[in-house]
């Protein structure tokens, strides 16, 4: 095995946070059971490459306001990076090298040919018009372009940011191209070529793994009764899926729910009752996020193959697809998780490791 160094300094990296620090937790409990070298889990431990830029806009009153924006990405082992970009004043580096670490897990586990990436703008989307928002995004976009691309890094929607978002940067790239360039996005709208079944992914990802689950567990869905927490795009949709598979909704949750006591909390009591209710010491299966929620990235992989095709699918056959490929990240997760004696959740991150390791082992570190 090669020796290896850690470069980097004590006081560590500037995307070295909390988040980043979580993200690194997880990699580092995860390589053992991933079986891969020093030198290899070394390459992977930091994003390839952080962009930090300053986003100037004039303002509806005449005034010049310079917003931070940032994009980070991961890994380009497996091919082109993606990933979201986020509107939200609390966006660093860091928030964007972790959540850009783990859509690299997310893309390999689910094979796509794909690495992490997310980015994103401190700012406060709520205090902002629509005017002020366009000229933000593309002004960030044409600060972007020497690193995003349909072969680069291809971004998507994310908090605060949708179809028409990404539009508006589709424009905008193709505009310094001289060609309408609609691969270089994804989440568009339909007209741009964005895909069928885009919106709708996420949430039907989620009952699609949990259906998986009930057959691998010999349950009947139609049997369950299912607790929905959030009850919006991702959520709504998912209470709606599991409503059509014939199992009982008792209960829903937005961000409006939570616990109140006008008179304050009972703590001792509310850690109690946590304590007596988590659910892996129940024994309840628990299914992890990074593959529940992939539902989205892999019908965003194929609006990408679609535009690079130019020839685009039926809903029926995106729904199709995007069963067969969370069934199979299921299964190989599952699979894994008795294998090892793991949780599915490390299972899963393991799994990713795994795919971007072996395309890392092969193709070596230049030069």
């Amino acid at each position: 095995m090669t020796d290896v160094a850690h470069a980097a300094p004590e006081q560590g990296l500037e995307w070295d946070t909390p988040l980043f620090r979580q993200a690194q937790l997880q990699f580092e409990e995860a390589v053992p059971y991933a079986r891969i070298s020093e030198s290899t889990a070394e390459r992977l431990r930091f994003p390839e490459r952080a962009l930090m830029v300053s986003v100037p806009v004039r303002m509806d009153d005449g005034t010049l306001k310079v917003f931070p924006g940032y994009r980070v990405q991961h890994s380009s082992v497996l091919g082109p990076t993606k990933g979201g970009l986020r509107y939200d004043p609390e966006v660093t580096l860091g928030e964007c090298a972790a959540l850009a670490v783990w859509m690299t897990w997310k893309c390999a586990l689910l094979r796509l040919p794909y690495g992490g990436a997310k980015g994103g703008i401190r700012c406060n989307p709520r205090e902002l018009s629509l005017d002020e928002v366009e000229r933000l995004t593309r002004r960030f976009t044409s600060e972007l372009l020497p690193v995003i691309g349909p072969q680069e890094d291809i971004p998507a929607p994310d908090m605060a940011t949708n179809e028409q978002t990404m539009a508006w940067m589709m424009d905008t790239y193709s505009m310094q191209r001289g060609y309408a360039v609609p691969e270089v996005v994804t989440g568009k709208p339909v007209s741009l070529g964005g895909s069928l079944f885009r919106q709708e992914a996420t949430g039907a990802g989620v009952v699609m793994v949990t259906k998986r689950a009930c057959e691998r567990l010999g349950w009947d869905i139609a049997e369950q009764r299912c607790v929905v927490q959030g009850f919006g795009n991702v959520g709504g949709v998912a209470a709606q899926e599991l409503d059509a598979e014939g199992a009982t909704v008792v209960a829903v949750s937005d961000v409006s729910g939570g616990v109140y006591a006008p008179g304050g909390l009972d703590l001792a009591e509310l850690r109690a009752w946590i304590a007596e209710h988590i659910l892996g010491e129940r024994g309840i299966p628990i299914l992890p996020d990074v593959l529940a929620n992939a539902g989205g990235v892999t019908v965003s992989y194929f609006e990408w193959v679609q535009d690079l095709g130019r020839a685009f699918w039926g809903r029926e056959e995106i729904r199709d697809r995007l069963s067969e490929k969370l069934s199979d990240a299921f299964d190989r997760v599952w699979e894994l998780s008795e294998t090892e004696g793991i949780s599915m959740r490390s299972a899963a991150l393991v799994a990713g490791i795994r795919e971007v390791s072996a395309a890392l082992a092969a193709r070596g570190v230049y030069p």
